[in-house]
């Protein structure tokens, strides 16, 4: 798993990475215990792990595997605090999927 791709993704790529390991940056806009809900361009429910410590209203990275209900179970989380350019990092997943040949290798072993 060390060499895996974590494709970065939003709540709109959900559905086409189900049963694979993601990256989201989204903000933490609510925690319920083991569950979170963050915001990544929609919302998207996250199953913490114990070394899961992240605040509410904060950004935040989460490295996980999407379930087949669409939500994802924490591998690891990175509180990036309050100061973080959302749209930015959008851009930065939308420029991942228009240009995948530049930021992961081809399934296909070309």
């Amino acid at each position: 798993m060390a060499n895996e791709a974590t494709p970065r993704i939003n709540a709109h790529y959900l559905e086409q990475f189900t049963n694979q390991t993601v990256r989201i940056v989204g903000k933490i806009v609510a925690l319920h215990g083991e569950t979170a809900t963050l915001d990544a361009s929609g919302p998207i429910n996250i199953y913490l792990n114990r070394e899961s410590h992240l605040t509410v209203g904060n950004a935040a990275e989460v490295i996980g595997k999407v379930q087949q209900d669409l939500s994802v179970k924490v591998l690891q989380a990175t509180d990036f605090g309050s100061n973080l350019d959302y749209a930015a990092a959008n851009a930065v997943v939308e420029a991942t999927h228009r240009y995948k040949e530049i930021f992961y290798e081809s399934a296909g072993g070309d």
